[in-house]
């Protein structure tokens, strides 16, 4: 198939944004041919990325696929109008620039957030004819009040509200297929109105050549990294890793290793919590540590690292945090750094509701408390202590073993694959419909006229 991919987030860009390239090639290599609409990289820091040059528009070939770049306004700060502006520029400039990219495709897979992305996908459909997927990762308007860009509600709130979802809704009609990450997601989008013969599971997968279970090499790297940080050989390390905002929920973290630390449990390892990545809560976050005397012997603040350094990071660690905040979508979210965990095969301490704990807890690979439950976050803390990190490492092959069976890239792609072909089935059964109805048109019209003259004639 000729497929299209529409993404603001593309690599260099790490994190939860490099996944869109991981899907490209992974098409491109099963004899696809791929062609990526994105911007220029600025994610996480909202900065263009060292090397790259603004323009209007370029289009060259990246790792095998045809990539169109098209310009925006760099940002990722924690000011509501900087971080729309980021948004806005790409689906205007998308649309201007970059939308004529996907002309003669036969389907095209839709990163569908940040939701500006609507401009260029409606006008690849409904001008250029390109049927869609729309892959649904986080939820549009909800996603701006859980990351606190709307916290009050207000007349002008309600309007852009009111916007967003419209466009939300035009890109539902306008796609052939509407994919899901977490169950949840699904069960809301069709309370929304979506049709159920229109949605699809479709889990998010890691990007594996970042994140492996490690072999003996990396592992005496990761353990090279813990000493730079003072950590003892026996020591477990809970390794949180990625951006450090107000809905990743670390508040809880910091007060339960403070609780923890006050009272640990009698003859087991230290706990050492090591949070890497910056972000608009991290100067914040580490006042809370700083005045709880967790720093640096329990917790450490090392920074943001690049990504190549991720892989030494999570073979130094012996578990992996995920949390959110405790908001009403979190209950349906479910964040990239889970499968990176399990597939990096380390053992999980989530603080989340929803579909993130049941993954924690069927997949065997760790332990889930809800939201901001310092007390059971605590008592999490003491059992993976306990078991020590061997008994981690245990929990992380379990995990490991769960991430292929549900969300490997393999399995991924072949999802993707049948998305996309039902898509471009979808728009055939729509071109041969519209034949149809033309040449019933187009047969009948001729044959009323010619009954007409002859009625005339005979009277």
């Amino acid at each position: 198939m000729r497929i299209g991919v529409l993404t603001q987030w593309y690599d260099p860009e790490p994190g939860p944004a490099a996944l869109p390239g991981v899907l490209a090639r992974g098409l491109l290599a099963r004899g696809h041919e791929v062609r990526v609409l994105t911007g220029f990289p600025n994610y996480p820091s909202g900065e263009l990325a060292e090397g790259w040059r603004m323009s209007r528009r370029r289009r060259r070939v990246e790792d095998g696929v045809d990539v169109t770049r098209v310009a925006l306004y760099p940002s990722h700060d924690g000011r509501a109008w900087r971080r729309m502006t980021n948004y806005g520029s790409f689906g205007a400039s998308a649309l201007v620039n970059g939308a004529s990219s996907f002309r003669g495709l036969d389907a095209m897979w839709v990163n569908y957030s940040p939701i500006t992305v609507a401009a260029p996908m409606l006008a690849a459909r409904h001008v250029l004819g390109v049927p869609a997927v729309c892959h649904v990762a986080d939820l549009w308007p909800d996603t701006l009040t859980a990351g606190g860009f709307a916290p009050r509600p207000s007349p002008l709130v309600r309007t852009v509200e009111a916007t967003l979802e419209a466009w939300c809704g035009a890109m539902y009609a306008a796609s052939e297929v509407v994919t899901y990450i977490a169950p949840g997601v699904g069960d809301e989008l069709a309370r929304r109105g979506v049709p159920r013969h229109k949605l699809a599971y479709a889990p998010m997968w890691a990007e594996e050549s970042t994140f492996f279970p490690a072999d003996d090499a990396l592992r005496r790297e990761g353990e090279t990294w813990r000493a730079s940080l003072g950590v003892d050989p026996d020591d477990v390390v809970l390794l949180y890793a990625g951006a450090i905002g107000h809905a990743q929920g670390l508040e809880t973290l910091v007060e339960a290793a403070a609780r923890y630390a006050a009272s640990p449990s009698a003859g087991a390892p230290r706990l050492r919590v090591v949070v890497v990545g910056s972000g608009v809560a991290e100067a914040d976050l580490r006042a809370r540590a700083e005045k709880a005397g967790l720093v640096p012997d329990a917790v450490s603040f090392p920074g943001r690292v690049p990504q190549d350094r991720m892989p030494v990071l999570m073979a130094g660690a012996d578990a992996c945090f995920v949390g959110l905040a405790a908001t009403p979508l979190s209950r349906i979210t479910m964040p990239s750094k889970t499968q990176a965990s399990l597939a990096a095969a380390k053992a999980l301490v989530v603080a989340a509701d929803g579909d993130v704990q049941d993954v924690a807890r069927e997949s065997g690979a760790g332990w889930a408390v809800d939201s901001g439950d310092v007390a059971a976050l605590t008592g999490v803390l003491a059992a993976v202590c306990q078991s020590g990190r061997g008994g981690l490492a245990d929990r992380g092959r379990r995990g490991r073993a769960y991430y292929e069976e549900h969300f490997g890239l393999d399995r991924a792609l072949d999802r993707a694959e049948a998305h996309l072909e039902t898509a471009r089935a979808g728009r055939a059964t729509r071109t041969t419909r519209t034949t149809r109805r033309i040449t019933r048109r187009t047969t009948a019209t001729p044959m009323t006229s010619t009954s007409t003259a002859h009625t005339r004639r005979t009277r």
